[in-house]
């Protein structure tokens, strides 16, 4: 007699377990259940090398909630597009948003199956918030889809979200800054970029940078560039950075003073936030 497989233990349509998903990953360094052992097992060699590594997942998550916070109390954006948003966790960008402007409108992008399956399950009574499935590293795919032409108003500002995305890009090394270039050119004046990337600080903790980067390169997951900081500001051109800039996720306006010295994982995380003049 066969048994039924729960539905917490099917495997999605599209996802092969055997082969380490970039969100899986992320969700497995975030404690949480939504992963597979290959994820698991990216995240435990790199933990390996650097055993603080979880945090590059906790303050890039930290440093996506503040900015958040920020661009919709403070700046009052009220449309957010969300590129490669990742699993569904604890204080999501609608949530965080919406809490403060109930009729801001977020639309979250991501091509993972896994994350289509449990964002679209987790939106179906929100009416301000949509997903779609799309490539992020295609602007055109992302701009001109049906859903993101009918609830984001181009000629309005909106905020933009590449929070720990580009480093995942495989191709050329000038990838990253031309889709960049590709989308802040299609948003008003006035719009908001917020986006972070795993650092290579160019000090002691350089070598460690660089071990976590074969690792992640190495890895089942194929991906996972430490740039510097000459190489981040290419990201970022053409923007007006609001202060401090391009700074470790950790120190981008926490939300209290920080105790003790930055960890391996704290330094090796990057952030910024960029207006569009």
């Amino acid at each position: 007699m066969s048994s039924v497989v729960p539905e917490s233990q099917r495997v999605p349509v599209g996802v092969d377990p055997n082969r380490a998903s970039i969100a899986r990953v992320y969700d497995a360094f975030l404690g949480g259940k939504d992963n597979y052992e290959i994820d698991r097992q990216v995240r435990d060699r790199v933990l390996e090398v650097a055993p603080e590594a979880v945090d590059l997942a906790v303050e890039n998550r930290h440093f996506l909630i503040r900015a958040c916070r920020f661009l919709a109390h403070a700046v009052g954006i009220t449309q957010f597009l969300d590129c490669g948003s990742g699993l569904p966790t604890a204080e999501n960008v609608h949530q965080v948003v919406q809490r403060i402007n109930p009729d801001a409108t977020v639309i979250y992008v991501d091509n993972d199956p896994v994350v289509e399956k449990h964002g679209k399950a987790l939106l179906e009574d929100n009416n301000n918030t949509h997903f779609i499935a799309a490539d992020i590293y295609k602007p055109d795919e992302v701009l001109n889809h049906d859903v993101v032409r009918k609830h984001i108003d181009f000629t309005q500002p909106i905020a933009f979200l590449q929070v720990g995305t580009l480093h995942h890009f495989v191709g050329d090394a000038d990838g990253p800054a031309q889709i960049m270039r590709n989308y802040i050119d299609a948003f008003a004046s006035g719009s908001y970029v917020v986006i972070s990337h795993f650092f290579d600080p160019e000090n002691e903790r350089s070598e460690v940078a660089r071990k976590m980067e074969e690792i992640f390169t190495h890895s089942p997951m194929g991906s996972g560039s430490f740039r510097t900081q000459a190489e981040l500001s290419n990201l970022t051109e053409g923007l007006e950075l609001m202060d401090p800039g391009w700074e470790r996720c950790a120190l981008w306006w926490p939300d209290g003073p920080l105790i003790g010295p930055l960890t391996v994982g704290q330094e090796c995380i990057a952030g910024a936030v960029g207006r569009k003049p």
